[in-house]
């Protein structure tokens, strides 16, 4: 695997991670990112899984290029 392409690949998911937690707002639910209310605990659903999971899948990939490109 070449050098250059693992270092375009670490970029690339690097600035979609950050983009992914970005976009989660801490303690509370997407929707009250767009203004609605929640004063109470609950859990993921819908998007709000789907953004966690990616966010974990892109954590991963980031990890496993950054010892990928230790090795190399």
């Amino acid at each position: 695997m070449d050098k250059n392409f693992l270092s375009i690949f670490q970029i690339i998911i690097s600035l979609g991670l950050i983009c992914l937690i970005l976009i989660q707002a801490k303690g509370s639910g997407l929707g009250s990112t767009f203004g609605g209310e929640s004063g109470f605990y609950r859990t993921k659903r819908g998007f709000e899984k789907l953004l966690f999971y990616t966010t974990i899948v892109f954590a991963f990939l980031f990890l496993f290029s950054s010892i990928l490109g230790i090795l190399l």
